[in-house]
């Protein structure tokens, strides 16, 4: 086991270096000006006069739809992730995955985005000048700029939190913290480095009297407190001294979701303030009005492929398995209300005879049509009716069968928060994890939809939709 130790000299002074916020930052704004140019580039050989140029100049929405549609499908694809930002190789593949789909995306945009050459040539010109232009952009940053400065964090607690928190900064923020160890009053965890995951763990430094000399000793930058009873007087006097000392304090909860988009139900003890989302996003009128148009517009778009295909799909169905098209179920949707979802038929008739069942992956209930509706996500197309009539909306938690959800309610600290909203289509725990396939997934999949609950945005909203979509290209659904 590899044992990690504390670091026993600080860094080398003097040396410059960027944490992940600023390389995000500056990352961001070199893909912008790169992609910009492209386009630029490629309009140069329409627009060659002089007043070509300046009518070109006169169009700035070209180039804002541009870099907010690169903003989009950057986020979407990870493309600004600390695992993704660490790795030149990672980074430059992801670069070109979004060059690729943003390009694609902005020529099939008619009338306000310009008029580029008609030929094939020239059409492919600004993908792959983007492509080029994007990954030398990230290349000249990765090796000009000073490296990535990881932030270095102290935990505060080596129980069940405070290794949980450790093995999520040793992988979800490997790039952007370096831990130095635990503190813990408790002596016997002082005996013994601590297991943190297969193959590495943390020592114990002391107990709470060694935090403010940890800080200076080890440049500490944050200090992540991972105790769920109350802070006593003598450990807030500490942390105080901590902060005096320019460190900040963090409570495992709050870092545990910013690095994993999850909140971390089964943690947050005493504080469940942390869990629950008080006023939310979804209780602003102007949100939810801005949601119902939304939903609205996907719904009608949505009706119309479903008309469009459903003759098809019903004569697959039917031809490989004789039976009803449609399977109606119930859930339970915003304030507990159950209500009648509708999907294609993906398994045999009489699937559940023997009463309510997870479903499982490779499922022998499932058909072979079934099979393929599901990796598509096609099976859940005729939802559109219920976000029609406003029992669901087009992003929101997977709404669950009221058998499930009381048996997850008597087991999941906090699992009655996922109605506190409309169900949705597509969810940020579906996109970040799939469908769920028993408590543990259930668990998790809550996590995910608290923490869109507390965020829910019209930018999350996209991004949770770009990943939908791209998970029905990926044919990502079930099986």
């Amino acid at each position: 086991m590899r044992v990690v130790q504390a670091l026993t000299e600080p860094s080398q002074q003097g040396r410059v270096a960027l944490r992940l916020s600023e390389w995000r930052v500056v990352v961001a704004a070199t893909d912008l000006l790169a992609l910009n140019a492209a386009l630029c580039l490629a309009l140069s050989r329409r627009f060659t006069s002089p007043d070509g140029l300046r009518w070109l100049g006169d169009r700035p929405e070209w180039f804002l739809l541009l870099s907010g549609l690169w903003l989009l499908v950057a986020r979407g694809l990870d493309g600004y992730e600390a695992r993704t930002l660490s790795r030149l190789p990672d980074s430059l593949l992801a670069s070109t995955k979004a060059v690729l789909l943003t390009g694609l995306v902005y020529l099939l945009i008619p009338y306000i985005t310009p008029p580029l050459p008609a030929s094939r040539g020239g059409l492919l010109l600004f993908p792959a000048l983007g492509c080029g232009l994007v990954g030398a952009g990230r290349l000249i940053v990765g090796l000009v700029l000073p490296r990535m400065e990881p932030l270095r964090a102290v935990i505060v607690g080596a129980g069940w939190a405070g290794r949980t928190i450790a093995e999520v900064l040793s992988t979800d923020g490997q790039a952007a913290y370096r831990v130095v160890g635990f503190v813990d009053d408790d002596p016997a965890k002082q005996v013994r480095p601590l297991e943190i995951r297969q193959g590495c763990a943390l020592r114990v430094l002391g107990d709470r009297r060694v935090l403010p000399d940890l800080v200076c000793r080890h440049r500490i930058t944050t200090v992540v407190l991972a105790i769920t009873r109350e802070v006593d007087a003598e450990l807030l006097a500490i942390l105080l001294d901590c902060l005096e000392r320019g460190a900040e304090v963090v409570p495992m909860p709050v870092l545990y979701e910013q690095l994993t988009g999850r909140v971390p139900v089964e943690h947050v003890g005493e504080n469940w303030y942390v869990a629950l989302p008080l006023s939310h996003p979804g209780t602003s009128q102007l949100w939810q009005f801005v949601k119902r148009g939304m939903d609205v517009v996907l719904g009608g778009a949505g009706l119309a492929v479903l008309l469009g295909l459903l003759p098809w799909i019903a004569l697959a169905i039917y031809l490989d398995n004789p039976g009803p098209i449609f399977y109606v179920q119930e859930r339970v949707g915003k304030g507990g209300r159950i209500f009648r979802l509708y999907k294609f038929r993906t398994m045999v008739p009489d699937a559940e005879r023997s009463g309510p069942q997870w479903a499982r992956r490779n499922d022998p209930r499932v058909t072979r049509v079934g099979r393929f509706l599901r990796a598509t996500h096609l099976d859940e197309l005729p939802q559109v009716w219920n976000v029609l009539l406003g029992e669901m909306s087009a992003v929101g938690p997977r709404p669950e069968r009221p058998e499930f959800v009381e048996e997850l309610a008597r087991t999941i600290p906090f699992y009655q928060l996922r109605h506190a909203v409309k169900p949705g289509m597509a969810g940020w725990a579906l996109v970040k994890q799939g469908y769920a396939a028993g408590r543990e997934d259930a668990l998790v999949r809550l996590q995910y939809d608290l923490y869109y609950i507390k965020h829910q945005s019209l930018w999350l909203d996209l991004v949770i939709l770009l990943k939908a979509f791209l998970r029905v290209l990926g044919l990502k659904g079930r099986r």
